[in-house]
């Protein structure tokens, strides 16, 4: 059912008295008559958690994270309204007991469900809440599944509905989610719309919305709102309207890479009260190949490759929501268009679906299950699974960009690599409840049954979707990224990624803190940091060993780089025209607490050197470039807008000190949603071992550099293909920096005489547009900082070069 956001632009309201919160130990109190003997109460915020309510109160801290799940946690406060309402619950981690003014009115066992309850109330009143310990629940004796995860400890938490947030040593810090982390609010119970069942469909250019609306207490009429037109509804039964408004014309929702994502108000009009039903986007969705061959996504009939990264909780202590938007906004301004929330964490706030609505970003949801044998036959599990989903599926239904739902993360490929044939792994529910659930609320999604899925067995890369860590966590070569033929993977390139200088946190190796913020897997002899250290060793030809001790701010310089190019080498590799994937997410946007983890955005909220990378290599009209062998180097050349591009292509071969061994340019016209792939000898028109592999003599250039640009000469993308280990050697290379004014504000032009690899913009307290960005020799970029008003202090480097260059300090 479509969330009822407001009645006459009224909207439900939280309790307005001060919340309290008190721990007692497990069992200590076990109603509200034992709190009489309880003092040490403490203030706590609503929504909130235990852990950040004691943070407040100075008894706690995510740098040594105490337990709470061993004991109980009470919150209460005194409501003073009059009348009959419902009350609400969004989000209670996770065994709560409720009660009001000592009656006990409401218990829920799962983290995932929202409750309702309607009260009577004649002035003062207390409501209370314990959290029961969680610990206590899972040192209950439990039937065993039939395989243990090592990922995920204890085996227990596979009978409760909880996430597996702080279950996972290695993965995210050990820190206890108890409390009610999402709002509880009071709305009268009013005579009126009660229920709205909404769905947006658009086919051939018309959108339709169809409505089935439940009236309480009755009603002389109803009508639908949506793109400034009206339809009447008809009460074909007591109490259920239903109809259909058609809107011809309507703007269809894009993902932001492929279009604009229009979004439309709907609202439903209830004799003379107007019901606000949000906001709808109207697009299609559908599969280009059978799920077997390779997950592949179109919308409005057009394939869209689905490129970003994983999404977890922006606050891991208190479950707030306040960096959302600011997460979201730097997912898009790097190019991602789908986001994946794994079931290793929970369900996102409504106000995550809409911002991902207005920004046009894709959502691929996982259900909150992983990697355990879940008790699917036991009645009371499986009947609390279903209002689960259904109960998601309902505060979404409006959201266009939910597009893809997941039976869970690793489940099947726990199974399977353990040696379990399918009919162990395959569950019944993902393969035919969940299709089934979604179908009578969200016919419009995809369901992928569990993330991996769809091979022979359920993580083999080229079937379904996959987690692909052969480039990565596997120690492969890149060119296994074309090798492997992957289809859509759902997880890739894992890397600890370090922050830049000057982030909150450990900040180098010989920071004891350091090996904390490294993501592990339980039980390897080997983390993501040593799968970092492989490609610095693979790219510079350099033992990161020596320098880890020896040189620890090099060390970090080059591990940048090297994820860096790693991830720009995979997705030129996996956007090409010919090739077979449709889709690359990134584990993970956001670090979950400080050090060096699979963020491309550290805990603070800065881009790492992998965002701009990433940045780089999801630009919707892109150019890269491939190693074809006797076939030379192929350019592609992507236009993802729906707008015909003409463009300029230069290709340039030269040496790192410039001099130039070939050069061609060639005008191109590209349609809106197109590309091209071109050879290195049809843009220079002749014969040139741009790949030196036919080697008839000395080889007479280190690079080849492509320039993808508009007729007034605007630089739309670049691409670099290094013929010679990369540079890790510093020496003068002429390099300069500028400031200068454009359009978007204070800016800074760079210069270079020779190649400058990986050029570092450090500005504290600022963010440049790009940053470690190769440039060609002889050539310029000019890098904005957005949102500053004029030009910050700070300096440029590269990775090879002497020369360390000022700006803005006498400004």
């Amino acid at each position: 059912m479509a969330r009822i956001r407001s009645v006459d632009g009224r909207v439900p309201q939280a309790p307005n008295g001060p919340w309290q919160l008190a721990v007692t130990p497990a069992g200590d109190c076990r109603d509200t008559r034992d709190l009489g003997a309880v003092t040490d109460w403490i203030a706590a915020n609503v929504p909130g958690t235990a852990a950040s309510a004691l943070r407040a109160a100075g008894r706690w801290t995510e740098t040594a994270p105490e337990p709470i799940h061993d004991r109980d946690v009470w919150y209460r406060t005194r409501l003073q309204v009059f009348g009959r309402f419902r009350l609400a619950f969004e989000g209670l981690a996770t065994l709560a007991e409720i009660w009001l003014d000592g009656v006990p009115i409401l218990c829920s066992r799962s983290m995932f469900e929202a409750h309702s309850v309607a009260i009577d109330l004649s002035g003062a009143a207390e409501l209370a809440i314990c959290f029961r310990s969680l610990r206590a629940e899972l040192d209950r004796p439990a039937k065993r599944g039939r395989w243990r995860p090592r990922m995920i400890t204890p085996g227990s938490l596979r009978h409760v509905r909880t996430s597996a947030l702080g279950f996972m040593p290695g993965w995210c810090p050990e820190i206890d989610l108890v409390g009610p982390y999402r709002p509880i609010t009071l709305d009268p119970v009013r005579p009126g719309l009660a229920e709205a069942d909404l769905r947006a469909e658009l086919q051939d250019g018309i959108g339709r919305l169809v409505a089935r609306l439940r009236i309480d207490g009755g009603a002389a009429s109803a009508s639908l709102l949506c793109d400034g037109r009206e339809a009447a509804l008809a009460e074909t039964e007591p109490g259920l309207f239903t109809g259909v408004l058609e809107l011809p014309g309507i703007a269809p929702w894009w993902p932001h890479t492929h279009g604009t994502p229009h979004l439309h108000p709907v609202a439903a009009r209830v004799d003379d009260a107007l019901f606000d039903l949000g906001r709808v986007g109207f697009r299609s969705l559908s599969l280009t190949r059978p799920f077997e061959q390779g997950l592949s996504l179109a919308v409005n009939g057009v394939p869209v490759f689905c490129r970003g990264a994983t999404w977890t909780p922006p606050d891991l202590v208190g479950l707030g929501t306040d960096a959302t938007r600011t997460l979201l906004g730097l997912a898009r301004e790097a190019g991602m268009n789908m986001l994946r929330v794994p079931g290793t964490t929970l369900y996102p706030s409504t106000d995550f679906y809409d911002l991902c609505d207005e920004a046009g970003i894709l959502v691929w949801q996982d259900l909150m299950l992983a990697n355990f044998d879940y008790p699917h036959d036991d009645p009371d599990f499986a009947a609390r699974l279903t209002r689960e989903v259904t109960g998601f599926l309902d505060r979404t239904q409006t959201a266009p960009s939910l597009c893809v739902l997941c039976g869970g993360s690793e489940v099947w490929q726990q199974a399977a690599m353990l040696g379990a044939p399918r009919a162990v792994w395959a569950d019944a529910f993902c393969e035919t409840t969940l299709p089934a659930l979604a179908a009578a609320s969200r016919p419009d999604l995809v369901i992928v049954p569990n993330s991996p899925s769809g091979g022979a067995l359920p993580f083999l890369p080229r079937a379904g979707c996959t987690h692909y860590f052969g480039v990565g966590a596997y120690r492969r070569p890149l060119e296994d990224a074309r090798r492997a033929e992957v289809g859509f993977a759902s997880e890739c390139l894992a890397f600890s990624n370090p922050s830049d200088p000057g982030t909150p946190g450990p900040v180098g190796p010989a920071d004891p803190r350091w090996a904390a913020g490294i993501p592990r897997d339980r039980g390897a002899d080997w983390d993501f940091e040593t799968v970092r250290d492989h490609y610095v060793d693979r790219l510079f030809g350099v033992d990161p060993g020596g320098l880890r001790t020896g040189d620890p701010d090099r060390y970090l310089e080059l591990g940048q780089a090297a994820v860096s190019e790693v991830m720009e080498a995979t997705f030129a590799e996996w956007r090409r025209p010919r090739a077979p994937t449709a889709g690359g997410l990134v584990l993970s946007l956001s670090d979950l607490g400080p050090g060096a983890g699979w963020g491309v955005i550290d805990w603070a909220r800065r881009p790492k050197s992998a965002w701009y990378a990433l940045k780089r290599a999801f630009r919707p009209v892109q150019v890269s470039l491939t190693d074809e062998g006797l076939d030379g180097l192929h350019l592609h050349v992507v236009n993802e807008t729906p707008t015909a591009r003409a463009l300029t292509l230069a290709l340039t071969f030269c040496d790192v000190g410039g001099r130039v061994a070939a050069r061609a340019e060639r005008d191109l016209a590209l349609d809106g949603h197109a590309a091209l792939t071109l050879s290195s000898a049809d843009v220079l028109g002749r014969f040139f071992d741009a790949t030196d592999s036919y080697r008839f003599g000395p080889r007479i250039h280190d690079l080849a550099h492509a320039r993808l640009s508009e007729p007034d000469g605007t630089i739309v993308a670049e691409g670099f293909h290094f013929l010679v280990p990369r540079p890790s050697t510093r020496e003068d290379i002429g390099l300069t920096a500028e400031p200068a004014i454009t359009a978007d504000g204070p800016a800074l032009r760079i210069a270079t005489a020779r190649l400058a690899f990986a050029v570092q913009i450090r500005a504290p307290g600022a963010r440049a547009a790009d940053n470690g960005f190769h440039l060609a020799p002889g050539t310029t970029r000019t890098i904005a900082f957005p949102g500053a008003d004029r030009l910050p202090p700070g300096s440029v480097r590269a990775l090879n070069s002497n020369e360390i260059v000022e700006f803005g300090h006498d400004a």
